[in-house]
């Protein structure tokens, strides 16, 4: 058994966020810290300089990225996750819309008929139709694991749990005004793009470096980034627009930290309610550190195949909360509630040492009220399968802890 150092567990929050117009509740941009870009018939217009999402995701083919600063903890995590989102709704609403965090538009129509990014017209190229209806916004978790080759033994390990994890972190369940009858939709459409969903396990940091260099010389893709695993290795990167101090203060030129090792975790949809995203995100950091104390102590979590976990993501997609995921070691169907408080008892002995105690115990909340999925199809009922009522609450709730 390979030995490792102790792990910062530092963490950073990415989201996706929706410009919304305040009369037809439609789709009318995409937010990142760097700008605003506007739609209209004719396709996106840039407002403010637009940039390539910084998580991989084509511009254009979903929404840029905002994200938080490398963080000590989740309430550092919280306070600059707060300040993003408050930068996000100034900026909508100088252009007069409203800022909105889901994982798909309930109703959105709009499709692209031109667009500038030439990342976005390689993917069309290559996807053909497939790029062409993503209307898809995530949130991604970054934890810093600092050594390569842990971070992909965690990977490795961590795949079995994705589904437990989205279980909790879902958010799209209508399409262009259906009810789909998932819990995540934004799921089925990623995973019709080549190089999404569950990984396979790999040896060590170099066998994965391996297989990116195989896809980097065969020209199938044109950097690592076009690799959009639901969990993957990546560089844990300080904030793209303002890097800042403990202190909130913005430090002198040169200061800022270099990219370090992490693991990023992508299989979230974009979540309205900035304690669901807390919650999630220290369920995230907490499970990754009790893997590693796991190697710490010559154990191992067992390593399933792929394509047994894609079936218990399908469940997570279909089913979210109130579904069951298949218990692998005992053969048997089990209830999402039990497996989740499974999970919840085996980090409980990390929670002080990442002081994420409170934002754990949030996930309790989450399964008692139920994931935004189920708060959204409460709407739609109440008002009469009305979209703009979903829009309206999801809004409300994405606005109103600011």
């Amino acid at each position: 058994m390979a030995e490792y150092s102790q792990p910062s567990f530092n963490v950073s929050i990415e989201e996706e966020y929706q410009f919304i117009d305040p009369h037809s509740r439609d789709l009318r941009g995409f937010a990142t810290a760097q700008g605003l870009t506007l739609l209209d018939a004719r396709g996106p217009r840039k407002e403010d300089e637009q940039v390539a999402s910084p998580t991989g995701y084509p511009s254009g083919a979903s929404a840029p990225v905002a994200g938080t600063p490398i963080c000590r903890d989740v309430k550092q995590a919280r306070q600059e996750l707060l300040r993003v989102r408050r930068d996000m709704r100034e900026l909508a609403a100088s252009h007069g819309l409203k800022m909105m965090a889901a994982g798909a538009h309930p109703f959105s129509h709009w499709e692209r008929e031109q667009e500038e990014s030439p990342r976005y017209r390689a993917l069309i190229e290559d996807t053909q139709f497939i790029a062409r209806r993503l209307l898809a916004f995530g949130m991604y978790v970054h934890v810093g694991i600092d050594d390569s080759n842990l971070a992909v033994d965690v990977m490795n390990a961590m795949r079995y749990l994705l589904p437990h994890i989205l279980c909790l972190a879902n958010a799209s369940p209508f399409w262009q005004g259906l009810d789909t009858g998932l819990a995540s939709y934004r799921s089925v459409l990623l995973d019709a793009l080549p190089r999404t969903g569950i990984p396979n396990a790999f040896r060590s940091h170099n066998d994965y470096l391996s297989y990116v260099d195989t896809l980097l010389r065969t020209n199938s893709i044109p950097d690592p980034e076009a690799i959009w695993w639901d969990i993957r290795p990546h560089s844990h990167q300080q904030d793209r627009s303002r890097p800042r101090s403990q202190d909130g203060q913005n430090p002198q030129p040169g200061n800022a930290p270099a990219d370090r090792p992490a693991l990023e975790i992508r299989v979230c949809d974009a979540l309205p309610d900035v304690d669901d995203v807390l919650a999630v995100a220290a369920l995230i950091q907490a499970t990754v550190a009790w893997m590693v104390d796991l190697r710490h102590r010559n154990m191992s979590f067992r390593l399933y195949d792929r394509t047994l976990i894609a079936e218990n993501k399908w469940r997570a997609v279909r089913y979210g909360l109130k579904g069951k995921l298949l218990d692998f070691g005992i053969e048997q169907e089990v209830p999402i509630g039990d497996l989740l408080h499974e999970l919840l008892e085996r980090v409980e002995p990390v929670l002080d040492r990442l002081n994420c105690r409170e934002e754990v115990a949030h996930v309790h909340t989450i399964m008692q009220r139920g994931a935004s999925s189920e708060q959204q199809r409460h709407v739609w009922r109440q008002s009469g399968e009305d979209g703009k009522a979903v829009v309206d609450f999801l809004v409300s709730q994405t606005e109103q802890s600011l």
